[in-house]
């Protein structure tokens, strides 16, 4: 069985910087697709970006293009997520999700495995 944990959250000032980690373990080959996704209070679960952990292909949704960075190092079997620039919008749950997948896509509904989540909070 697949388990996904995160880590790296924190309070961060606007302007400022974190990286996310989502390490794997368990059957970790046949998740192609690694996503992060997160949920503000009293707000829907977003999807944020994703890889393809064959292709390397990634995704952003528009929020974020230019500001976050995802990528990988498949020896570790971790997935990070590199957050710049960061705003008070950007506070939320961040939540890495799996799921066997022949493209990257940002659809909550279609990943099966989550983490734990690591909160995220921006503000001065």
């Amino acid at each position: 069985q697949l388990q996904l944990v995160e880590s790296g959250g924190g309070l961060v000032q606007p302007g400022g910087s974190l990286r996310l980690s989502c390490a794997a373990s368990g059957f970790t080959s046949d998740y192609t697709v690694i996503g992060w996704f997160r949920q503000a209070p009293g707000k829907e679960r977003e999807g944020v970006s994703c890889i393809n952990n064959r292709s390397g292909s990634t995704k952003y949704a528009e929020s974020v293009k230019g500001r976050f960075t995802i990528s990988r190092d498949n020896a570790k079997n971790t997935v990070y997520l590199q957050m710049n620039s960061l705003k008070p919008e950007d506070t939320a749950v961040y939540y890495c999700a799996a799921q066997p997948l022949a493209f990257c896509m940002l659809a909550a509904h279609m990943f099966g495995s989550w983490g734990q989540g690591t909160e995220v909070t921006v503000s001065s």
